[in-house]
């Protein structure tokens, strides 16, 4: 079967089709993959710069959309069950074995490449608002990376959450995009974004931080916060990982949260299937509607990491398997 794998350590350059054995079931639910989500983890593995190294070749995607072949006796799925799941061991491949927690069911009304942006996106929005960050109704949410794949999660699972959202893109196209995905504002990066947030709230700043982009940001970001606000740490996209000083911290009152969905479940498994149906109730209340970006086919899988190393990727960049 085809696997779309990092062959060298070369970004997208590196990237190829290769035939892999077709996985065994070994009491896990065998899936065929119509579409596989790719994420900015996928081109910093690509580079040999991920906090995880896995050995080459290795499979790219972390999320896919698809179809049940096989699930164990007693298992609530049955074959033809359009599920979208998450395969820590990459998902760009024609079949993927994974455990029962690490699916989701989904609705005909979600296509294959919208389940693909379902998974890691969404459960690392729930981990970071309704986890970690202990959101509450009323309470106004900045996204930055608002346009992105887990931009748009975040700002849809913030609304179901009863909160105002604010968005930080940085052009008009991806402020279109973040305002499809429900952002009640929408700021620009290439601006003083922090003053006009501060202008949106009269002042007081936001109660939380969405921040997936870190970068040359993070004063700005802290001073967009408001007092005893908490700016969640969802990663690095921007490039540099920043240092800060604490005195800032301590000074202004505010918390400093990580939300790393991985290591989040090392340490939390049972989290796996509770962020599951969470999403799933999500789903069900019609807040979720993954924005897709663009969908690429086998034909040059290298142009998914290629689009995210040029910040043109906006949505969901999904590889189409079939």
């Amino acid at each position: 079967m085809k696997a779309v794998q990092v062959a060298e350590l070369r970004g997208a350059e590196g990237v190829v089709v290769n035939e892999v054995p077709e996985p065994t079931a070994d009491g896990k639910v065998l899936v065929e993959v119509h579409a596989a989500g790719i994420s900015f983890p996928d081109v910093l593995k690509s580079q040999g710069l991920y906090q995880d190294k896995p050995d080459l070749p290795f499979t790219i995607g972390g999320e896919f959309g698809g179809v049940v072949i096989s699930a164990p006796a007693g298992s609530d799925l049955e074959p033809g069950d359009r599920v979208a799941g998450i395969s820590m061991t990459g998902s760009a491949m024609d079949i993927v074995a994974v455990t029962r927690d690490s699916l989701i069911p989904v609705p005909a009304a979600i296509t294959f490449e919208q389940a693909a942006a379902l998974p890691l996106n969404y459960s690392t929005a729930v981990l970071a608002l309704e986890i970690r960050a202990r959101m509450k109704a009323g309470e106004t949410v900045l996204v930055h990376g608002a346009a992105g794949g887990t931009g748009t999660a975040a700002i849809q699972v913030s609304n179901a959450l009863g909160g105002r959202t604010i968005g930080v893109v940085s052009s008009a196209t991806k402020e279109g995009i973040a305002r499809a995905a429900g952002a009640s504002d929408v700021v620009r990066s290439d601006g003083p974004w922090k003053d006009a947030v501060l202008e949106l709230t009269h002042g007081r700043g936001v109660d939380i931080v969405f921040d997936p982009v870190g970068g040359d940001r993070v004063l700005d970001t802290m001073r967009s916060l408001a007092p005893a606000g908490r700016w969640i740490v969802i990663g690095f996209v921007g490039g540099a990982i920043p240092e800060i000083a604490l005195n800032r911290i301590l000074l202004r009152n505010i918390s400093v949260v990580g939300a790393y969905y991985g290591g989040w479940l090392g340490a939390h498994p049972e989290s796996r299937a509770e962020i599951g149906h969470r999403i799933v109730e999500l789903v069900k209340a019609g807040h979720i509607k993954p924005i897709v970006g663009s969908v690429h086919d086998l034909d040059d899988p290298g142009a998914t990491l290629r689009e995210m190393i040029d910040r043109r990727a906006v949505g969901k960049v999904v590889l189409r398997m079939r």
